[in-house]
């Protein structure tokens, strides 16, 4: 996928999803063929491999065990292969290894041709090394030269064993002559040669040549004089039988030099098998299969998994093409929307990859040229770009690459911006992208934009569903229903009463029609509690400015405000002290917010009836007014009211 570029991959954890593999890999050549790994665009090439993944993960949930070499040694001794370097017995030893592993290799593929053709054809291309390994194994047992290996060592070790015979039968009438004064009866040897333990207060009485001392100094090695002669004499057939053994070591190198094509091309494969049983260790683990392609922009998730999340995740099913090729996803914060989008994205990179992805047979995915994503707040502190400029220079981006071939994940439009306007721009970009023939999904909260999907040809609406009585996202995506943010069920099981929730509906209502205004309607005044349940806040008919400033908004008790930095809305509490602080309610906190970092979103006069309407049933609850009406009649020993923390 040669214009899938890094930002997309990044978003939708590509890196994370090559790490994973690299885990189940045991040869350096199989963690390199995953360091380049990368989605494919040609079709045929994918199935080719997503058929071969299939076949070598069947083979795994057998229990088959592929005897793959370790390739021990062999990164090393191919990089010195042909420069002149002279191989060692131990390199030899890897050699061998490896020869001998990849006839395993190569009989184990031939017993599995049947059930596995295309993962059993790879060994097809392998040379075989068994003359390389059988000479080697002529000339090097257990790490050492053989006497055999030639005609001229045979001799060379013979004359050394009778030299040494020799040596040590001198050695053997010293130990008689001189075992009063030698520390023990043990013969060792100095820089290869033979000395005698000596207590180093008779040094003297023994004529030599001392060659070492112990630590404590006790102890003096010593040649003896009369055997220097036959010293000398071993020294020089060691030196003789080294010569040999370099001889037969760089003339053993040259075959293995000859072999350097058939090696390369063996640990090629080795290497692309230990990749391909990677890809199948991996599709056991998250339950891959293999899915069917198309170039008809059609994707069609059944029971789809993202692989990365914990837990048993809720399933995702997912249609797109055919009748419509953008799809609008709408739901609750934190129930899935994201998660869906990420899941097509990554399941979508990882079939064009060869892996199987984690979903049911039968499932269907189209083949892209490019992947655009923009998910997430890219937001650069050093580049003060906020929220909505990151998100538009991410669109910007996307409306460069993409095309006909092209899919597009594009998160929560419209956010970070002033909602008209957000909405408008959403749109326009939404409508160019379909104009261009992209595939496309978005995730939105806005109701302007589920309308113009549900009206529109070529799009469709699809909703997270939410379990309304337990306030919990079902993480299941609904095809063809537009869903809400489920704001007014939720703030009613909160504890708003149900009138504000009533005239929230209606304002909403109001402003979904178009009126552009709002009606307050007639309304009884409310009945005034106590001063006790006033608290210390303002009274409520009191409006107020932010300080040093004569254009700032007049802030009533009760205005609806928003909070861009928390992306929350909440109810004014007590109005702007001297430093333009104001304290609002959130769900049940109390924040203490300058009046600069929020704007006024619903004015306190449209929501409730009246300019004496009591505020407590807003900011307390039932059972905290309760308390406060027993206590406005009479004392009631131990009952307390809490009042809780401003922040």
């Amino acid at each position: 996928m040669k214009s899938l570029r890094t930002h997309s991959l990044n978003k939708l954890e590509y890196n994370r999803l090559k790490a994973t593999l690299l885990s189940y890999a045991v040869t350096y050549l199989g963690r390199a063929e995953i360091e380049k790994l990368e989605p494919m665009y040609d079709q045929k090439v994918i199935a080719a491999r997503l058929a071969e993944t299939a076949e070598a993960r069947n083979l795994l949930s057998k229990g088959a065990s592929p005897p793959l070499p370790s390739l021990e040694g062999m990164e090393p001794l191919m990089a010195l292969l042909g420069t002149g370097y002279v191989m060692t017995e131990q390199d030899f030893g890897h050699l061998a290894q490896f020869a001998r592993s990849c006839e395993h290799l190569s009989q184990y593929m031939a017993s599995k041709r049947a059930e596995a053709p295309s993962v059993a054809s790879y060994t097809a291309s392998m040379h075989s090394l068994k003359p390389l390994r059988e000479e080697i194994e002529q000339c090097i047992d257990r790490g050492r030269i053989v006497d055999t290996a030639s005609a001229e060592l045979h001799k060379a070790r013979k004359k050394i064993r009778t030299a040494e015979d020799r040596i040590q039968k001198k050695l053997e009438g010293m130990f008689s002559r001189y075992g009063d004064i030698l520390q023990e009866r043990l013969v060792s040897q100095r820089n290869g040669r033979y000395v005698l333990p000596v207590k180093k207060e008779y040094r003297k009485r023994i004529p030599g040549t001392v060659l070492d001392e112990s630590a404590s100094g006790q102890t003096v090695f010593v040649e003896p004089s009369e055997l220097a002669g036959l010293q000398m004499e071993l020294s020089a057939l060691r030196a003789e039988e080294a010569r040999e053994e370099t001889q037969i070591l760089a003339l053993l190198t040259g075959t293995a030099e000859s072999y350097a094509y058939e090696l390369k091309i063996n640990l090629d494969t080795v290497g692309y098998y230990d990749f391909l049983f990677a890809k199948a260790k991996w599709a056991l683990a998250i339950g891959g299969a293999a899915v069917e392609l198309n170039d008809e922009r059609m994707i069609d998730l059944r029971e789809a998994r993202h692989p990365f999340l914990n837990g048993k995740p809720v399933p995702l099913n997912v249609r797109l093409g055919g009748g419509y090729q953008a799809l609008l996803i709408t739901g609750p914060n934190t129930g899935g929307k994201t998660v869906a989008l990420k899941t097509v994205g990554l399941l979508t990179l990882m079939a064009q990859s060869g892996l199987l992805v984690p979903a049911a047979e039968g499932s269907r995915l189209a083949v892209f040229k490019s992947v655009e994503v923009d998910i997430g707040d890219d937001q650069s502190m050093d580049a003060s770009l906020s929220t909505f400029s990151s998100h538009l220079r991410n669109v910007i981006d996307i409306l460069q690459h993409a095309g006909p071939a092209t899919l597009v994940l594009l998160d929560e439009l419209a956010t970070g911006t002033d909602p008209g306007e957000g909405v408008g721009l959403s749109i326009a970009v939404l409508e160019e992208l379909y104009r261009r023939g992209t595939t496309l999904l978005a995730t939105t909260h806005f109701n302007e934009i589920k309308e113009y999907a549900r009206v529109t040809d070529g799009f469709q609406n699809a909703r997270m569903a939410f379990d309304e009585e337990t306030l919990r996202p079902l993480y299941r995506l609904d095809m063809g229903e537009a869903g809400n943010s489920y704001a007014f069920v939720i703030a009613s099981k909160l504890g708003i009463p149900s009138v504000i929730i009533d005239r929230a509906k209606s304002i909403a209502e109001s402003l979904k029609s178009g009126q552009g205004t709002v009606t307050i309607p007639a309304a009884p005044r409310a009945v005034r509690q106590p001063a006790a349940t006033a608290g210390d806040r303002p009274a409520q008919a009191k409006k107020q400015t932010g300080p040093d400033d004569a254009n700032s908004t007049v802030w009533e008790v009760g205005d609806v405000v928003f909070i861009p930095h928390l992306r929350k809305s909440g109810v004014v509490y007590r109005l702007p002290d001297e430093r333009g602080n104001l304290v609002v309610q959130v769900q049940k906190e109390k924040l203490t917010i300058n009046h600069k970092r929020i704007r006024r979103y619903i004015e306190r006069k449209h929501l409730y009836p009246g300019t004496d309407y009591d505020m407590d049933i807003v900011f307390e609850s039932v059972d905290v007014r309760k308390k406060r009406k027993l206590m406005g009649k009479r004392h009631v020993e131990g009952l307390t009211i809490e009042k809780p923390p401003e922040q």
